[in-house]
């Protein structure tokens, strides 16, 4: 991976550097003198990089990323097979789930149809309760486990299922919603409450 500077970072390094190799603008004064001064501290640039294709963002501390919404253990395993992930808005029909986040990892380098998805969102109870309704009315099946909601697409016309016949499901708790490809990965969604 290359490391590239911003045009404003580079043009500071390049000023530091020809101020360093630069001699004093006026002459100086070479007589000892008794008094020790210490001498002006150098300032410091500090310059943060990344990679072209993606701009540097730092998600706040109460917002998932891809690699801290699903458990470390799954983002190496994910990685140590050559996947990169693609973020998406988190949607649910036509509700936007504002502040959440959908990922799709997969090897973006080869054409395939093999990838995981895994989502997590804030959601209000007014947006929750559309979400529901919506997916219900396309076919999905709704159960409760433990004071959350499940909606899960008919196994009939899932393309991946886990071991329990489960293929994509959307998990409805207090104030916020997960999504996976498979019901149980959901489990790997480590982000919020469970």
């Amino acid at each position: 991976m290359k490391t590239r500077f911003p045009l404003a970072a580079g043009a500071l390094l390049a000023t530091l550097s020809l101020a360093a190799c630069s001699g004093p603008s006026t002459p100086v004064d070479k007589t000892p003198t008794s008094t020790a001064s210490k001498p002006p501290a150098t300032p410091k640039a500090e310059v943060e990089t990344a990679p072209a294709d993606k701009p540097a963002t730092t998600a706040p501390a109460d917002r998932p990323t891809c690699e801290t919404m699903i458990t470390k253990g799954t983002v190496e395993a994910l990685k140590s097979q050559g996947w990169t992930f693609e973020e998406r808005e988190f949607r649910i029909g036509d509700v936007l789930v504002e502040g959440g986040l959908e990922c799709l990892w997969a090897d973006y380098s080869t054409a395939s149809d093999h990838g995981q998805m895994y989502a997590w969102g804030p959601i209000s109870a007014e947006n929750s309760r559309t979400a529901q309704a919506s997916l219900i009315s396309e076919g999905w099946l709704r159960s409760t486990s433990n004071g959350k909601t499940y909606i899960t697409e008919d196994p009939a016309y899932a393309i991946a299922k886990d071991d329990d016949g489960f293929g994509m499901t959307y998990e409805f708790g207090d104030g916020w919603v997960r999504f996976a490809d498979t019901k149980q990965g959901l489990l790997l969604v480590d982000w919020g409450e469970k």
